[in-house]
């Protein structure tokens, strides 16, 4: 299922905080700070054996790669805000808690799809389940023993990321808070992630509420409004800012996917590394698909509609036919609209200037990269 991922080309624009220096050193902080967990972890895991070793060693290669979309929201709300310099440490650990909340979703992310593949390269399931057929393990055998692997990384790295935060030197008050939040971006992010399962296999309802709903739930969350409010926490945000960021952050996770669901059919694989064809083999519940539905081009698209042998010249019929009925026009209004919506939310007061200047240029390149 799509996740709102760091390391694909087409993300929306990070912010650069306009105290651009302090925001680049902390991500390179962030980085050195993963460096330095990973590589604890594994040599810990070496006293239970080989094959545990591996696992967090695993586990640190699927952290890699991405662009730190996360810790950049987290970020630049911390500087964006005038946060204390004695509270940068903190930010540096809560930018990690939560690049390790997504990369454990990731990881059971993958498992539920059934994929052995991340960026271009085996992941902790297909590189286990690799190693157990070159020892000789049947494929069922292999595929245990790599399920089972991605599964505990994908659990040992959700609990990393609140022990990050209940180890933070912050106030007891800011620390509590930052652990609801980030409590609250997993609770909801399951609850978005569960439907897109029961939206793919037909289990729950197929409304365009219900996949609206799925779509803020399973990105914006943990992707945007999670990490906005964190850093703002730190920094000493207000409760009306901090709801101001928030709403900001579900409006353009929101758009982001949107904008995934048109260019998953419209876009150009040349230019934005995502395939056309991907998500009709896959029969994924889209905005696009979920409007069509009630169309009278349906019964032509649901005989296309997940079929494994699907070509491009298949997919080109398809999305003529999405144009042809409206739902491309829906879906690109509803983008347009909440990215507006988002616009006017940093617009507030409450908001600084800078900070909301950034933000309005990261919520038009979810426009930006469609058209």
């Amino acid at each position: 299922m799509t996740q709102l991922h760091s390391a694909t080309t087409h993300a929306p624009t990070p912010p650069s905080d306009p105290q651009a220096s302090g925001l680049d050193a902390d991500l390179v902080a962030v980085d050195a700070a993963l460096a330095v967990f990973f590589a604890e972890r594994s040599a810990a895991a070496g006293d239970f054996g080989h094959a545990y070793r591996r696992l967090w060693e695993s586990a640190r290669d699927a952290a890699e790669g991405g662009k730190r979309l996360r810790p950049r929201f987290l970020l630049s709300a911390f500087h964006g805000l005038g946060a204390p310099d004695d509270r940068r440490e903190d930010a540096i650990r809560t930018a990690v808690a939560f690049e390790l909340l997504h990369t454990a979703f990731l990881l059971h992310d993958d498992l539920i799809d059934g994929d052995t593949v991340r960026r271009g390269r085996p992941n902790v399931a297909g590189e286990f389940s690799a190693d157990a057929l070159f020892r000789g393990a049947d494929a069922p055998l292999a595929t245990v023993w790599g399920e089972s692997a991605a599964l505990l990384a994908g659990d040992l790295l959700l609990h990393a990321a609140s022990d990050q935060l209940a180890r933070l030197d912050a106030p007891a008050g800011v620390r509590s808070r930052l652990l609801d939040a980030l409590d609250r971006a997993v609770f909801v992010t399951a609850a978005g992630e569960l439907a897109d399962v029961g939206l793919a296999t037909g289990m729950t309802a197929r409304g365009i509420p219900d996949v609206l709903a799925m779509t803020e739930h399973k990105t914006a969350a943990y992707s945007v409004s999670g990490p906005l409010t964190a850093g703002a926490l730190l920094a000493g945000a207000s409760d009306g800012l901090l709801d101001v960021l928030a709403h900001y952050g579900r409006l353009v996770g929101a758009a982001f996917q949107l904008g995934d669901d048109l260019l998953g059919v419209f876009g150009r694989p040349a230019v934005t590394g995502k395939s056309i064809v991907s998500d009709l083999r896959e029969g994924k519940e889209t905005s696009l698909i979920a409007f069509a539905r009630g169309t009278a081009v349906w019964p032509e698209l649901a005989v296309a509609l997940g079929r494994r042998d699907l070509d491009a010249v298949a997919a080109v019929r398809f999305a003529s036919l999405l144009q042809e009925c409206g739902a491309r026009g829906f879906v690109e209004r509803l983008l347009a609209e909440n990215v507006d919506a988002a616009i006017a939310a940093v617009g507030s007061p409450a908001v600084p200037a800078a900070l909301a200047s950034e933000l309005t240029a990261v919520a038009r390149s979810c426009v930006g990269r469609i058209v």
